[in-house]
């Protein structure tokens, strides 16, 4: 038995049997090729099956970590293990930053990216596009290198990878000259606003973040993340499309405490500092909630938003806290966001999953009609036959799994489900 057998959450005990803490390519290389059913766990920040196994699991948190920059090339290349908080005030010292980040720091770059996870705002693609280059160890043990100047769309392939291809050992992401940020939060949008001027409250800065309840004709709060051409602060205002600034730092749910969140009140400060909505230096929660998240076509948000608000008193129980972000079309084969701009609907839940499971079926119910995806690494109930028919570019996915992997070392219950529709 694992010694913590769990992820972060608590809602998911891992069956794998044993647990394996390489701390070098080599180490990896030989265990990839000793054993039968292997997969990697990140930070245990999923809250679903896809980093299970029946067997062994790998962890890279122990592999040396590398942060290499490239100056001509504008790219950075890390371990496999390394996460976006151990990243990222390195990179801004050396002068350079990502182009988005979660809204939680504190997860590792290879998971978020093989599992599409994203960040905010109508022109930013999800965390994966920054992927220039990908090194795996393959299921024969052989140490691959695929990187989009050789090898184009087969980069799209594996960005947003689900761990199926392999042990991603580095990651190549392009980077740009750090920048600052300033954070504001507004409350009570009144949702007659946000339906009259969608594109324009979306588009008002470089990251925004809506967050709901879903239990009145307001939006609970407005996250606004602008990005600061000069440093220099930009004058805050008082009002923003009928809602008011907040007077002081807000949590999500505003009952609880502010600290653990990146600071707000039009206080400039860098990317890293303010893209996430929670420090790095701090625990956002003990782990105690669920979440789900759901994926429409931008030209349905809102009528997909109107569609979910209609589960008002069905949701009210269960749910902490609802987050609507939007994420830029990208050609990742697997992606959430694949050839479409997307708007993300987020669902922070109460942990109590047999309530919770009640509910997704009638939120699914109404996004049917709407192209709906869920994130890979959350909780959803949707028909396997369903998720499969939203992405087009699956069969292929599936056949270059299988190629480079053929006698399914990397396969588990959760991609025997919901990519080869053998589960």
């Amino acid at each position: 038995m694992l010694e913590n057998p769990h992820n972060w959450a608590g809602n998911y005990t891992y069956t794998a049997t044993r647990l394996h803490q390489p701390t070098s390519v080599e180490q990896i290389q030989e265990l990839v090729t000793r054993c039968t059913k292997l997969r990697v766990v990140g930070s245990r920040h999923s809250f679903n099956a896809i980093a299970d196994s029946t067997e062994d699991m790998i962890s890279l948190a122990n592999m040396p970590r590398i942060i290499e920059i490239d100056h001509e090339h504008s790219t950075v290349s890390v371990d496999g293990g390394i996460t976006y908080g151990q990243l990222c005030p390195l990179l801004d010292q050396a002068g350079y930053a990502i182009h988005n980040l979660a809204s939680l720091p504190h997860i590792s770059v290879a998971g978020a990216c093989a599992t599409g996870t994203h960040g905010s705002g109508d022109h930013n693609g999800n965390l994966a596009t920054a992927i220039t280059a990908i090194e795996f160890v393959r299921a024969n043990g052989e140490l691959v290198t695929i990187s989009r100047v050789q090898d184009g769309d087969l980069l799209n392939a594996l960005a947003v990878g689900l761990g199926a291809f392999g042990v991603i050992t580095k990651l190549t992401l392009a980077i740009e000259p750090t920048f600052a940020v300033q954070q504001e939060v507004y409350e009570k949008l009144p949702v007659a606003q946000l339906e009259a001027h969608f594109d324009s409250i979306t588009s008002s800065a470089y990251s925004v973040s809506l967050f709901t309840d879903w239990q009145n004709d307001t939006v609970n709060q407005v996250w606004l993340k602008r990005k600061l051409a000069d440093g220099a602060a930009r004058e805050v205002e008082p009002a923003f499309f009928g809602a008011t600034l907040a007077p002081t730092d807000r949590h999500p749910i505003v009952e609880l405490s502010a600290d653990p969140c990146t600071r707000q009140m039009g206080i400039p400060g860098t990317w890293y500092e303010r893209l996430p909505h929670f420090r790095i230096d701090q625990t956002p929660s003990a782990g105690e909630e669920l979440q789900s998240e759901y994926f429409v076509p931008r030209q349905h948000g809102l009528a997909a938003l109107q569609a979910v608000a209609q589960l008002r008193e069905q949701i009210a129980a269960q749910l902490m806290i609802s987050e609507i972000r939007t994420v830029a079309a990208d050609e990742l084969w697997m992606s959430q966001s694949y050839l479409r701009d997307s708007i993300g609907i987020h669902f922070t839940w109460k942990r109590n999953w047999p309530a919770v499971q009640q509910v997704l079926p009638q939120i699914e119910a109404k996004l049917a009609a709407f192209e709906v995806r869920p994130h890979w690494g959350k909780l959803f109930t949707l028909a396997p036959e369903l998720v499969q028919a939203r992405y087009p570019k699956r069969t292929a996915f599936r056949d270059l799994v299988q190629s480079y992997d053929p006698q399914g070392v990397f396969r588990n219950s959760f991609l025997d489900t919901y990519l080869f529709g053998t589960g």
